[in-house]
């Protein structure tokens, strides 16, 4: 029963991700094509989203979009997370000085809004898209580090890990086969939750300048670029915005499925 609960949202998941991938070769119009002509049409049966500022079409623009969205966000969600478990995996099982030391730096870090801070690093290492994604992972990691480390603590008494012990095994094989098998289920399933909220943080980097610049088609980009013509040309804003909910749905939907198989 509950295998069948998460066939509907993997197929989903992976439909999205085919998507985004073969994108650019799904636009029915050339996302770069420029005709002040037809700038800020309203959707019509040739243009189904309407034209931006630019005559630009907006179904092929959002289209184009969904592989840099898509995939940034999880760049950011498998930095983050592999960096973080990687963390709370040694801290846990290994303590003293570094564990006390890593897990008050992780403290400082979750002190703050990790938006706020991913601002402030995005504008310091400003290089566009990917200096948005190791901004976002360098404020997100903590959050891995401290479940990862929670996890190791409430299994590392077990017997399976001192019968481990006993029989030779080591630290880094103790931890990656024994440890780590029986805790990424939770992991998993933080991490596909966090995808939606990447994105959007992703998308709110860019909105600012931040992450992906004019003319590479980005939905927080291309929301920043309509926000002045909600009035008269929503549909600039609304596409990219349907765009986000859609997508940001669709993992949720997944990240809530696969709580429900690993029944935590």
């Amino acid at each position: 029963m509950r295998t069948e609960k998460i066939i509907i949202p993997s197929i989903l998941v992976i439909s999205l991700l085919l998507f985004a991938f073969l994108s650019p070769k799904l636009t029915p119009f050339d996302i770069s094509e420029q005709n002040l002509m037809i700038a800020k049409n309203a959707p019509s049966l040739s243009h189904i989203m309407g034209t931006d500022i630019y005559g630009r079409d907006m179904f092929s623009r959002v289209i184009a979009a969904s592989r840099i969205s898509v995939f940034s966000a999880l760049a950011v969600v498998l930095l983050m997370s592999i960096t973080g478990v990687i963390v709370g995996l040694f801290c846990g099982y290994l303590g003293g000085i570094a564990d006390t030391v890593l897990m008050r730096v992780s403290d400082i870090f979750l002190a703050f809004p990790g938006l706020v801070l991913a601002i402030a690093a995005a504008g310091l290492f400003q290089n566009g898209m990917f200096g948005a994604i190791i901004a976002l992972a360098s404020v997100g990691w903590p959050r891995y580090a401290r479940l990862a480390r929670g996890l190791v603590l409430s299994t590392k008494t077990s017997t399976y890990i001192n019968a481990a012990r006993l029989s030779g095994s080591n630290t880094v094989q103790i931890v990656f086969t024994e440890i780590l098998p029986n805790i990424i289920g939770q992991i998993a399933v933080t991490a596909s939750l966090d995808i939606g909220t990447s994105l959007m943080e992703l998308s709110a980097l860019s909105f600012l300048g931040l992450g992906a610049t004019p003319p590479t088609p980005e939905w927080g980009s291309m929301i920043n670029e309509g926000r002045s013509l909600l009035q008269i040309a929503p549909w600039i804003t609304l596409s990219p915005g349907v765009a986000i909910f859609i997508t940001v749905s669709i993992f949720n939907i997944f990240g809530e499925a696969l709580r429900d198989y690993y029944n935590i």
